[in-house]
Parts: C-alpha cells; sequence; structure tokens
C-alpha cells in the first residue's frame, strides 16, 4: 500500500505523499491548521505539543498523551489523534478538565496550557481518582513557568472529582473509533515525498525481509531520539523503516521476563513493578509520561548511547536480548551488544527482537539515576546494582554504571571487590575504591568526571546504607504548597 491513513480527531486522514522526517506537529499546524498544539522545545521535553494517540492493543483501544513535536508522521498509521480542538463538554462547552483549569486558575500565559490540559485529560479518562502523587507523576513531561504547578494540580483533582467519565466523547465513541482504526490494518506501506522515504512493514517478519533489501535504514520505533535527529540536527533519515507498532508481546515464563523490542516503557511499567519492585521509582524516571508512551525498551537498547536509562538496570539483572536477521536469530548477554561509543555487535540488516530479563528473587537489588533535575531529564550517572547474599557474605555481585564510559558497562573491580565478602560497610567502601579502576569518566555538559566518580561511589555507599537499614528514608519530599 502507498497511503497513510489515520483518524484525526473526528475525520479520516489519507496522505500518499508523506516523508520519513515530517513530524505530527507539523503536519497539525501547519497542513491542518490545529494551532491549539503548540511548538515549545521541540524535543519531547516542555509537553506543549502534547496530543492523545489512540492505538489498538491486545486490551483493546487505549489512548495516550504522546509529543507531537518528535512522533513523526508516518508511525500514526491506524491510530486516532486528538488535538486540543477536539475536547468538549457533554453539552458542548468546556471538557471538566478545562472548566477546572479556569475555575482555578491553572493557566497564566496559556502558552503551555493546551499540552497541560491534554496531558491531564489522559489521565482523567485512565485515572478518575487519581491523587496528587499520580497527578504529579503524569505532569512530569510537562513544563510551566507561570503557575507554580499547585493551581494545576488543584484543577486536575477538580476535574476527577467531577467525573462524567462515562459521557466522555472518546468513551462513547469507542466502539466506532475502534472500528475504523481495525479497517486500516494491512500488509506492508510505502510512502515518498520526493526522494523522502518511509517504509511502515506489516509485522516483524516482514520487518526481517525489508532490512535484508535496505541494511543501512534508519530503524524508528518511538522516535524519541531519532525524532530530534530531524528537529534539532536536520538530519536526512531516510529511508527509515517505522517499528513502533511492532514485537509488542509480553509474557512471564517460568524465572524470566520476556519483552518484544517494540514494548514501551508504559506497557513495561506494570510488569516492573510486580516483579522489579526495586526498580519501580527509577523505570518512573524514563522521560515523563509522554516520553514512556513512545519509547520503546529495544530501541533504547540498539541505541547504544552510554547514558541509555535502561541497560545499567538490565545488565545488573543478567539481561539477554535477541537478534534477527532474516530468519537467523541469536541471543547473547546484553552486555556484550555494546562494543565501544556508537558501536554494538549487530550486522547489516539485523535487529533486536526480544529482551529476556531474569527475575532475581530473593537478590538485593537497586537502581538509581541521578540528573540535574528530578523529573524528565537526561541521565548524568546512572547505576544498576544486583547483589546474592546468603549467610552474611555477598555470593554474586553484579554492578553496571551508565555515563562512566562509552558504553554502559559493568564495573568487574568492584564487583571483585564484593565477592565473598562480608555484606559490610567496609565492603562496600572498598568497592567503592575500585570503581577507580573501572573507569575514567568524561566531563560534558551534564556532569565534570570528578562529579560523576563521586557519584558512582557514592551511590554504592547508599545502596549499603539502603540494604542496613530499610526503613532509612531514601527521599525527603515536601509537601505540596509547602
Amino acid at each position: 500500500m502507498t497511503q497513510l491513513r489515520f483518524l484525526l480527531n473526528d475525520q479520516e486522514v489519507a496522505l500518499t505523499e508523506v516523508g520519513a522526517s515530517d513530524t505530527l506537529l507539523d503536519h497539525l499546524r501547519l497542513a491542518r491548521r490545529l494551532t491549539g498544539t503548540k511548538e515549545g522545545c521541540a524535543e519531547g521535553d516542555c509537553g506543549a505539543c502534547t496530543v492523545l494517540l489512540g492505538r489498538l492493543t491486545g486490551a483493546g483501544l487505549v489512548y495516550e498523551p504522546v509529543n507531537a513535536c518528535i512522533r513523526l508522521l508516518a508511525s500514526c498509521h491506524a491510530t486516532h489523534v486528538v488535538t486540543i480542538e477536539h475536547l468538549r463538554g457533554p453539552e458542548g462547552g468546556l471538557h471538566p478538565v478545562q472548566a477546572a483549569m479556569v475555575e482555578h486558575h491553572g493557566s497564566q500565559c496559556g502558552f503551555c496550557t493546551p499540552g497541560i490540559v491534554m496531558a491531564l485529560y489522559g489521565l482523567w479518562m485512565t485515572d478518575p481518582q487519581a491523587d496528587e502523587a499520580a497527578i504529579e507523576l503524569a505532569l512530569q513531561g510537562n513544563i510551566c513557568r507561570c503557575t507554580g504547578y499547585q493551581p494545576i494540580i488543584t484543577a486536575a483533582l477538580a476535574a476527577g472529582a467531577a467525573g462524567g467519565q462515562a459521557q466522555d466523547a472518546l468513551a462513547c465513541e469507542r466502539a466506532a473509533v475502534t472500528a475504523r482504526l481495525a479497517g486500516m490494518a494491512g500488509g506492508r506501506i510505502t510512502l515518498a515525498r520526493g526522494a523522502d522515504r518511509a517504509i511502515i512493514p506489516s509485522d516483524a517478519d516482514d520487518l526481517a525481509q525489508v532490512l535484508l533489501a535496505e541494511p543501512q535504514a534508519t530503524l524508528v520505533a518511538g522516535g524519541t531520539d531519532v525524532g530530534l535527529w530531524v528537529t534539532k540536527f536536520l538530519r536526512d533519515i531516510s529511508p527509515a523503516v517505522f517499528i513502533g507498532h511492532l514485537m509488542k508481546d509480553i509474557s512471564v515464563a517460568g524465572d524470566e521476563i520476556h519483552l518484544g523490542a517494540g514494548v514501551t516503557y508504559s506497557e513495561a511499567a506494570p510488569l516492573i513493578a510486580r516483579h522489579i519492585p526495586e526498580a519501580h521509582d527509577y523505570w518512573l524516571r524514563i522521560g515523563g509520561w509522554q516520553v514512556r508512551n513512545m519509547g520503546t525498551i529495544g530501541a533504547n537498547i540498539a541505541n547504544g548511547s552510554p547514558i541509555g536509562d535502561t541497560p545499567p538496570l538490565l545488565i545488573a539483572l543478567g539481561a539477554r536480548i535477541v537478534l534477527r536477521r532474516g530468519d537467523a536469530r541469536r541471543e547473547l548477554p546484553l552486555e556484550a551488544f555494546f562494543l565501544d561509543y556508537g558501536k554494538q555487535d549487530r550486522a547489516p540488516g539485523e535487529f533486536v527482537e526480544r529482551i529476556v530479563i531474569p527475575i532475581r528473587e530473593g537478590a538485593r537489588i537497586a537502581a538509581y539515576k541521578i540528573t540535574k533535575r528530578h523529573d524528565s531529564d537526561i541521565t548524568a550517572v546512572a547505576a544498576g546494582l544486583c547483589l546474592e547474599v546468603q549467610d552474611g557474605v555477598i555470593t554474586d555481585a553484579r554492578l553496571a554504571f551508565g555515563g562512566m564510559a562509552a558504553t554502559p558497562k559493568r564495573a568487574r573491580a568492584a564487583e571483585a571487590a564484593l565477592q565473598g565478602q562480608p555484606f559490610a560497610e567496609s565492603s562496600f567502601d572498598a568497592a567503592a575504591r575500585a570503581l577507580a579502576q573501572d573507569f575514567t569518566p568524561l566531563s560534558d555538559m551534564r556532569a565534570s568526571a570528578d562529579y560523576r566518580a563521586l557519584v558512582a561511589r557514592n551511590l554504592l555507599r547508599r545502596f549499603w546504607l539502603e540494604q542496613s537499614d530499610p526503613g532509612l528514608p531514601v527521599r525527603l519530599r515536601q509537601p505540596v504548597g509547602a
């Protein structure tokens, strides 16, 4: 097929001239004149461009807030894009979320307001009784310079109390929208705008064949990184193969979690909370809500960034990945996939198909992320720690760090300093000193080399303190409004 099809509010859109680098935001504002969706940062950080994206999943039709600025248009096939213009109340007036924002003075300059309303709308639909903690989590990816957030939180609480979810337009239209999106599914789609080409495979088998024919193509999953290549660096990504709708399988087999490479952070979050609860807070700091709804675990690995959020934790847990080229597959430890900066053990035409994560029952696990601001920020140092302790002795230690080397990397010397030693403060002090043998970090805009080295040492000491006294507070939170 040569036509991109999706629903935009209450209209069906069919496009034949679509380039790989076309963004959803530009289409909304320039082609459709839906200017309620704003461009602020053009990198998925400020949330002014937030829209809802409805897509069919195994659980039915799901709506999620996403960043239109880095959402590439070709990835919207067979979805329902909902903008601020589509919101309305039961009588055609303001939606309950909009009305609450007006009543509680949740907007000042107004530039960020449409994106905030759309994020809160997504929360209002899925969690009608959301408390302040859930509201703050939903607003991680929305930056407001005016209000200080308290009026916005108050408005969100009021909107939840107002109810009306059953009468909401998206709820009433759910069956019809589901049927229309299901009718858009089909075979491979090939799109072009001049020499700018986009390919949407029908399934993973089709993807394997596409990459045999186009081994140098750019793979686009959630677009949370590739989108910046387009908006910030003006890179030519053609031909691009869009795979965010593929490899969505999730299962638990014995003592292992199996994730398709296309599983998003949000889709994996319930499984992480259930089987690796020590990493749940860490997981919810991977970008903002919009980024977690778009970004995929497989792409975070395949991108090979030294500051990717998932590899340190997954390496510490002993994760493996399955690579596929054509019909051939091979499995290797995740740590072996990263060879050097920008270089991974992946042949042309090969792609990450699956991630296998051991469930380490009884292990002592932690995941830490150090950033300049707490929410929705890029990592300066990340750590994944997993220790087995028997009768007070450390029998196995796996320590992995991001931001400390050219790749996500295990701290072998620090592991050796812990192996066979008592689970005691002195052992962790020795491991912290041994980190100097493992890493020679660099200075950049996010942190100096000395700071990174100090943080890594202190994270080992933090781990000891938390494990030796589980009642020790990890994070001091000020009451909202204090």
